[in-house]
């Protein structure tokens, strides 16, 4: 079995995948995010870029990544730079380097700011739009969505779906942007059956 990485979101926190990993018995990697949401900053950490490259230092056999949010972003840069070690993907609400504000996205970063008044500005910042680049990605991508989500809602997962040749989107009702704490049970067994399928 391969080595699962599980990537938060903008949150930062390593605890946020735990449940649902617990819930799939599923063992991996937990990342957390140097200067963001809560976590302690690091000099080393001053951009996306940065927690790129502190996944990727991880990386010397194939791999799985789970990612949330943000994390997403993380995740096909690394599709991306590393076609050959990322054997397959779960993406949870995600941005995934397409232009979410376009897509109806509500601006997440007051609201972010104002749970976390000290966390790195940096993590405002534009970050480049991937879309042209996603077809390229042949890993097998499982795209969690849920329909009540202002920040990023359906129409950027249904994007996603169209540019990532091998992918699907799942679409669970009533979920918003936290779906992966709301929906634990059901956002488990999705993981689980397509990291077993794929990985």
């Amino acid at each position: 079995m391969i080595e699962t990485l599980f990537l938060p979101g903008a949150t930062g926190d390593a605890a946020f995948w735990k449940p649902v990993a617990v819930r799939a018995a599923w063992e991996g990697t937990f990342f957390s995010w140097p200067g963001l949401g809560s976590q302690p900053a690091s000099a080393d950490v001053n951009s996306i870029d940065d927690l790129v490259g502190l996944v990727a230092d991880r990386m010397r056999e194939p791999v799985a990544i789970v990612a949330q949010s943000m994390g997403g972003y993380i995740a096909l840069k690394l599709a991306l730079a590393f076609p050959h070690l990322v054997r397959t993907l779960v993406l949870c609400v995600t941005s995934g380097g397409v232009p979410v504000a376009d897509l109806g996205g509500e601006d997440w970063r007051p609201d972010y700011f104002g749970a976390f008044p000290d966390a790195a500005r940096w993590i405002a910042d534009p970050v480049a739009d991937l879309s042209d680049r996603l077809p390229s990605v042949r890993a097998p991508t499982l795209l969690l969505w849920g329909d009540a989500d202002p920040i990023s809602p359906v129409a950027v997962g249904e994007r996603l779906a169209r540019l990532l040749p091998n992918s699907r989107l799942c679409i669970l009702p009533g979920a918003g942007h936290d779906l992966a704490q709301t929906h634990a049970a059901t956002v488990a067994d999705e993981i689980r059956r397509h990291l077993i399928a794929t990985s």
